[in-house]
C-alpha cells in the first residue's frame, strides 16, 4: 500500500535556471545524490528525503503532454516568499481558498512545470 509521496521529477532544460528557480526562489537545498551514471540534482525540503529530482541531460518530451497537472509543496511565510516572488519578477497567482481559506501560490518552473505553494489559513499578506 502507498503510504506517502516520494518525489517529483523534472527535466530540467536550463539547469542554472532551474536550480536558481527551486534553490533561490522557493528555497529547497541540494543535497546528497548518489551516482546515477548521468548529471543531475536532488533538492530537499529540510528533511532527511529528496523531494525533487532533476535530470540535466534529457531532452524534452515532444509533444509536451500527460495527466500530471502539478506539484504541491507545503510551504511558510507567505510575506517572505511572496516578496521573493515580486522581487524575481517570476508571475504567480496568489489565491485564498474559499471555504478552507488556505494561500495557494501557482507559478510555473524555467521548464514549463506547474508548482503550487500551500500555506496555512493563519498567514496573513
Amino acid at each position: 500500500m502507498i503510504f506517502g509521496m516520494n518525489h517529483f521529477t523534472v527535466i530540467a532544460q536550463d539547469e542554472a535556471k532551474t536550480l536558481a528557480f527551486y534553490v533561490d526562489l522557493l528555497g529547497l537545498e541540494v543535497g546528497p545524490r548518489p551516482d546515477l551514471g548521468f548529471p543531475g540534482a536532488w533538492l530537499y525540503a529540510g528533511g532527511p528525503q529528496a523531494v525533487l529530482h532533476m535530470y540535466f541531460d534529457r531532452p524534452l518530451p515532444s509533444p509536451r503532454a500527460g495527466v500530471i497537472d502539478h506539484m504541491a509543496f507545503n510551504a511558510r511565510d507567505l510575506r517572505a516568499v511572496k516578496s521573493r516572488f515580486d522581487a524575481s519578477g517570476t508571475k504567480y497567482d496568489l489565491r485564498q481558498q474559499p471555504g478552507a481559506g488556505t494561500w495557494q501560490l501557482f507559478c510555473f518552473d524555467p521548464n514549463g512545470a506547474k508548482v503550487e505553494l500551500d500555506f496555512d489559513a493563519s498567514e496573513t499578506l
